[in-house]
This record gives C-alpha cells, structure tokens and sequence, in this order.
C-alpha cells in the first residue's frame, strides 16, 4: 500500500479487564499494587486499580504493527504523552493517520499522528510515530512476521 497524508490506521478496540492487568503485570515484571491490589488502590489518588500505561501503548503499537507490519517492529519510533488512567472496565480504541509522508536515501518516511481512546471520548494517550519503509516495502502494506 502506497501510504498518504491523512490516510486512517486501523482502529482496534479493547476491553480492559482485571484479569488482562494481572496478566500484564506478571509479564512485564511491574508489580506495583496500584495494578494489582483493590484495597491499596482505593487509597490512591486513582481511588481503584489502574491499568499499566505500557499497557495501553502496547496497544497503539499492535496497532502500528498492523498497519505497517515488520517495517514497524524493525524500525518504529513512538512518541506519546499520557493524558488520563484506564481501568478494568474501559472499552478503549487506538486511532491513528498518516500526517507526512517524505522520501529519504530511497527510504520513506510515515509520520503519524496516534492515540487511545475511551469509548466516551476521553484521551488516554496521544502522540507521534515514524516508521521507515525501505523502498522495496513501498508497494505492499508488509503483514508481521510472527
């Protein structure tokens, strides 16, 4: 796929769930009871269990990964901001869209602009991405290699 300024990524929704916060935590290690404990989290400023924030940036990354596949897990670039916490219960959406597109050492550039969303609108991540698709990547929208 020839990719072009405004053009959409693909939207992903997800459903945060205790169960998936558990499981995230035991994965990446991040133990911390505000993920994890109901009683300490009520006691926090969050007032309950939240979910990882690497979490919800996993899910914009499957997102990228979806739309630009291997070029994505070899040479993606994410900048992102948090704006507000998901917890068990959200039913989010990635969203996303080419902004720039540009050409350079026969290599091009897609910039775009990215985010997570709760289904009432409510930002919980927004930033940047930049991808580089070698020029033999430029005709087909390369799926994973997993």
């Amino acid at each position: 796929m020839a990719w072009t300024e405004g053009q959409e990524l693909p939207c992903l929704h997800k459903y945060v769930s205790l169960e998936q916060i558990a499981q995230y935590a035991h994965a990446s290690g991040d133990l911390n009871p505000i993920h994890l404990d109901e009683a300490f989290a009520a006691q926090s400023s969050f007032g309950r269990v939240v979910a990882h924030g690497m979490l919800g940036l996993a899910f914009v990354s499957e997102m990228l990964a979806q739309a630009f596949g291997r070029a994505w897990l070899e040479s993606g670039r994410l900048r992102v901001r948090f704006r507000a916490p998901a917890y068990p219960g959200d039913d989010l959406l990635t969203y996303g869209s080419v902004t720039k597109v540009t050409t350079e050492n026969s290599n091009r550039l897609v910039t775009c602009i990215v985010g997570l969303r709760k289904a009432d609108g409510q930002e919980v991540l927004t930033g940047e991405s930049l991808v580089i698709l070698e020029s033999d990547q430029f005709r087909a929208n390369a799926s994973p290699a997993f």
